[in-house]
């Protein structure tokens, strides 16, 4: 089930709402809360439900474990078993592919689903065992709140990826306002818009680009497919963020922001702080902090960035483009932090954000393809390897999404907030004036 499906938004939602504000009590506000969140999982992977439910009961006993006698030990076992659950369902299929590859072996591939959302939740469970190992936060003892942290339905399937630490006193201790939650519910109709009306729109034009053959695309074509993509994976994943975090606050929860205007950023380094806000956050803090952060030598500040951009990569995917794409990112970092500061601080605001936005988009190139050699050969009929700078067809395309391509690119900035902020806030005086 997806958020804008019309079953959850006339079905399932209204009756979660009705359920959850006829509790008094916020044990059993999070006693409705989990048991509509397993509805909700099950309705698209029921196999799965088990697995996400055994991982909540392992690490809530964990996490107890970890506080009272503070051994190590614990902690490993609670990592090795939420790291090792999350390898086997995502990268086994992946390691046999290349173990036959490399070795010429004939292993027999094992076809997995892979569970939905497993990706959060499992980012969720082992922040909160690491927190409780660091002494940053007390372990949770009632198990029904720490199975509606790990398995609510708002940041479920797409995040923002939350950290316990991030609610546990909600979890406890929160009121909802009807401020809280008309708030929520402009924020979630936004998050709606974002993906019903902009990110399917535009993903059409997408789908049009890359159904044609690299060989025969036209340099044009190949750019608008790139730059519909980008507004499609922007619209599409901080429209779920958006529906969450408005969801969260009808419920009375405080989620953390995901988006930030990425598009804008003058440089790498700035659009990965504003671009999946939380899941950069888990990583620095998880990661990279751990591998030794900003406090050990250059050599290893550069090793410790790749490995946290590699681990990101691995993260969205098991598939050399996606490892491809997070060492990408990794390098570019390492050269804006050590080669190219000055430089990049000293451009022009505006050939900084478009020599920043021309590389994301040669990322999203092979974010967006199974393969990288897909991913090249789709680069250079962007770069006329299609033999071809324009055709028929593009311009049909063009005259068919310019005009949602431009309302994408406002959108994808302030500029799109204030304006509708505007028009919202003249609406009154401007039916004052007509009806005067």
């Amino acid at each position: 089930m997806v958020f804008s499906n019309l079953i959850f938004l006339y079905l399932f939602l209204p009756l979660c709402l009705a359920a959850y504000f006829l509790c008094r009590s916020i044990p059993a506000k999070n006693a409705v809360l989990i048991v509509f969140s397993l509805i909700f999982y099950a309705w698209g992977e029921p196999v799965y439900l088990f697995l996400m439910i055994a991982a909540a009961a392992v690490n809530w006993g964990f996490g107890l474990l970890i506080e009272k006698r503070h051994k190590r030990v614990f902690l490993v076992l609670a990592l090795v078993l939420d790291l090792g659950s999350l390898a086997v369902f995502k990268y086994t299929g992946f390691v046999v592919e290349n173990l036959n590859a490399l070795f010429g072996a004939s292993i027999p591939v094992p076809v997995i689903a892979l569970p939905i959302g497993i990706s959060f939740y499992t980012f969720q469970t082992l922040s909160y065992s690491i927190d409780v190992y660091r002494r940053n936060c007390p372990a949770q003892r009632n198990i029904i709140s720490f199975g509606c942290y790990v398995a609510m339905f708002p940041q479920l399937i797409a995040g923002p990826i939350v950290r316990y630490i991030d609610v546990c006193d909600a979890l406890e201790h929160r009121r909802e306002t009807w401020e809280g939650f008309y708030s929520g519910t402009g924020r979630f109709l936004c998050g709606m818009v974002k993906k019903v009306l902009l990110a399917n729109g535009i993903g059409q034009l997408w789908e049009q680009a890359a159904a044609i053959s690299p060989a025969s695309l036209s340099a044009l074509t190949a750019w608008l497919g790139a730059f519909a993509y980008a507004f499609q994976i922007y619209f599409d994943f901080s429209g779920y963020s958006d529906m969450a975090i408005g969801l969260g606050r009808m419920f009375g929860f405080t989620f953390p922001e995901n988006f930030n205007y990425p598009y804008i950023s003058r440089s790498v380094t700035d659009f990965w702080r504003r671009w999946h806000i939380t899941l950069s956050t888990w990583f620095r803090e998880y990661l990279y902090i751990p591998l030794g952060g900003n406090r050990v030598s250059p050599v290893r500040k550069v090793v410790n960035l790749l490995i946290v951009w590699l681990a990101t990569g691995l993260w969205h995917g098991a598939s050399w483009n996606f490892l491809a794409w997070g060492g990408y990112f990794g390098i570019l970092l390492v050269l804006e932090k050590y080669a190219f500061r000055g430089a990049i601080e000293k451009l022009p605001a505006w050939l900084g954000r478009v020599l920043t936005g021309l590389l994301v988009l040669v990322g999203w190139v092979f974010f967006a393809h199974d393969s990288l050699a897909d991913g090249a050969q789709y680069l250079l009929a962007m770069l006329g390897g299609g033999g071809s700078f324009v055709s028929g067809g593009t311009l049909r395309l063009l005259l068919d999404y310019l005009p949602l391509l431009l309302l994408c690119a406002l959108a994808a900035t302030p500029l799109g907030k204030t304006v509708f902020t505007w028009l919202t806030a003249s609406r009154p005086r401007l039916r004052s004036a007509l009806t005067a």
